[in-house]
Formats: structure tokens, C-alpha cells, sequence
């Protein structure tokens, strides 16, 4: 899934000193002026992964290489995947996967049952009926949803962990896996960097993004992460939230849309009507330690709305959430009370619930 791209600045954090006497800290390493950078496209989008430690250059060609590796592993829309065929077999018999893919869709199915199905794994007859963001995209017929819809059931995906197997009850019944893939593939990245020694750095996979580390621009600072503006171009940021070692995902209805009529679909769909989600959200930025939760989050999130997936975040540990509202108005949740800060000018107004 396409994600709205984000915008870096360095925040310092002051920290106190505590004690007089304390075991002196490990040499702490050393740090490049300019990181190293590389920039690829890969699996649709724009991949762009910064180092900032000294010396470790050759990082970025492990980590680009992990990607290879599991894009070719876990490929969610194509001819001759393993998901292709794990649809294939659908109500015919159960299809074994790769490790990596066999955790990936473990992690959606648990998304999907925890959501209460808000986030469905198995909401494959649908997008593919819409096809939103592709040449062939469509508005479907009423009839065309009401047979498909009953196709969509995450409880129907059964899992086997001893033999890793996948199988769909029901003929006719797919996976998507488009929605949290890219946060599945980030995570595995950040550690990939990280067996590779990397301390410091940013990965961003077409917006799935996360900052490994502080901002080397001043001591134990954090990165200053924008919140994308959802109706404006890449890089334009309506709020500020500093952060370490988390990742941000966020959606938005203008990231990929097909517009009818005049009237905009966004690519998000509801699993319980076959439509995209249509209520006053415009977009959601999820903050959280892993870039797969923030996916499956950000989908989940605009299926309840905004009261309901304000609470539905609280109850989340170390999960934080930015709602934006068709109305240009931005609730935060309680953990960015102190934190989150609007931009001056951006033409959005900070606003709770009642």
C-alpha cells in the first residue's frame, strides 16, 4: 500500500543529569556528517534507506538485498505468488509457505482478529473487484459486491504453525496482503541493520517509515517526524511529533483514489459493506515500535472512525495515533499530549473529543 511520505527535522531533547556517580557508558559511535543514502524502486514504490554511522556503508547493500529477498518471498499481487496459489487453492486444500510468509500472514490474521475484522486479511474478492490504483479500477455493481461480499471472512483463513500451511475454507475467497506487507518487509530491515551494527538510520519503504536511533544532528536528540498534510503534496507537513526508534505509518484518502461522478473512493476497503470506508476521516498516522502493527492499525483505524479508533489506539501500549478529519480539525491521542505540535499556518486546528 502506497503511504503519504514524511518529513525529517532535528529536535533536541534535553536530558538531565541524574547521580553523581554512574558506570561510564560505551563509547558511543562515531557518526557521519552526511549519511550514506541509496534509493531504489522496488516493489512499486520508492525505497530510500539513510546510514549515519562511520564505516558502515556496506549496510545499505545487505538491507537492499534483504528487501530483494523478501519481496520475491512474499509478492502479494502477482501471477504465481504464494499467495496467488494459497487463493487458488481456496476450499480445496491447505498450501505450504515460506517461513517469512507463513509470519506474514500470521501477523494479519492476528490483526483481523483483533480488530474484530476491521482489518481482514481476506478482503481479496473485493479490493480485486474495485482494483483501485491500477489501470482497470472501477466502480463495481451492487450486484457484483453483494456476491463477493460473503466471500470476505478472516475466520474462515486457517493457519497450521507445525506444517505452515494456509487454507481458505471457501472457493472464491483471497488474501490482500497489500495493506501490511511493507510494514512486515520495514521491520525486517531495521533488523537486518542492526545485526549489520547500524545504530543510526531511517528507512522508509514508499512512507512505511521508521527512525532507528537519535538524530545525529545534536547530542541524544530525536527525529522531528512531520505528519504528512493529506491533501498536500509529498513533504508538506501539518504537525511535528518527535521520536526514537518508532515507526510512523500513515494513511490518507488521497494517497490512491478512483473518482466517480465527482465523488472520491478512496483504496481502503470495508470489509462489512464491500464499499471504501466513507466517514469524516482524511487521514491517520500511526506511531508504534512496529511498522507492521502500524499498517494493519492505520486500515482498522478507519473502519471504526474516529470516537471508536481513538479508543481502540488508547488501549494499544506504546501505540499513538493522529486523526485528520475532512473538516481540517487533529486529534492526537493522550500520549502526544505533550509532544505533538501543529504546524503554524498549516490551516488545521487541534481539537478533542467530547
Amino acid at each position: 500500500m502506497k503511504r503519504i511520505g514524511l518529513l525529517f527535522l532535528p529536535l533536541l531533547l534535553v536530558i538531565g543529569l541524574v547521580g553523581c556517580q554512574q558506570k561510564q557508558a560505551a563509547p558511543k559511535p562515531e557518526m557521519v556528517s552526511q549519511p550514506y543514502q541509496d534509493t531504489q524502486f522496488l516493489m512499486g514504490t520508492v525505497v530510500t534507506l539513510r546510514v549515519y554511522d562511520k564505516g558502515k556503508q556496506d549496510a545499505l547493500n545487505t538491507a537492499f538485498a534483504r528487501i530483494k529477498q523478501l519481496a520475491n518471498e512474499i509478492t502479494v499481487n502477482e501471477k504465481g505468488s504464494e499467495v496467488d496459489e494459497v487463493n487458488k487453492q481456496a476450499g480445496i486444500k491447505p498450501v505450504k509457505v515460506t517461513p517469512s510468509m507463513y509470519k506474514l500472514i500470521s501477523y494479519a490474521k492476528y490483526f483481523s482478529d483483533n480488530s474484530d475484522g476491521s482489518f481482514d486479511l481476506a478482503i481479496g474478492p473485493i479490493t480485486a473487484l474495485w482494483h483501485i490504483g491500477f489501470p482497470d479500477a472501477k466502480k463495481p455493481t451492487q450486484q457484483e459486491i453483494d456476491e463477493r461480499l460473503p466471500l470476505v471472512n478472516y475466520k474462515d483463513v486457517t493457519l497450521d504453525a507445525a506444517k505452515q500451511t494456509v487454507y481458505l475454507k471457501r472457493k472464491n475467497m483471497a488474501l490482500d496482503l497489500g495493506g501490511i506487507a511493507k510494514g512486515f518487509i520495514t521491520d525486517e530491515v531495521v533488523k537486518t541493520l542492526k545485526k549489520s551494527g547500524v545504530t543510526t538510520a531511517i528507512v522508509d519503504l514508499g512512507g512505511n517509515l521508521y527512525v532507528l536511533g537519535n538524530s545525529p544532528k545534536h547530542k541524544n536528540a530525536k527525529w522531528n517526524v512531520g505528519i504528512q498534510d493529506p491533501k498536500s503534496s509529498r513533504g508538506t507537513a501539518l504537525g511535528t511529533v518527535p521520536e526514537v526508534n518508532k515507526t510512523i505509518v500513515t494513511s490518507g484518502i488521497y494517497e490512491r483514489y478512483l473518482k466517480v461522478n465527482g465523488k472520491i473512493y478512496m483504496h481502503l476497503m470495508n470489509p462489512k459493506t464491500g464499499y471504501p470506508f466513507d466517514n469524516n476521516l482524511m487521514g491517520v498516522s500511526i506511531i508504534t515500535k512496529k511498522s507492521v502493527d502500524g499498517d494493519a492499525l492505520s486500515t482498522a483505524t478507519f473502519d471504526k472512525g474516529l470516537k471508536d479508533g481513538m479508543a481502540y489506539i488508547e488501549k494499544k501500549k506504546d501505540t499513538e495515533a493522529v486523526f485528520i478529519t475532512k473538516d481540517k480539525k487533529v486529534y492526537i491521542t493522550s500520549g502526544l499530549k505533550n509532544k505533538f505540535k501543529l504546524v503554524s499556518g498549516s490551516g488545521y486546528k487541534m481539537a478533542t473529543l467530547n
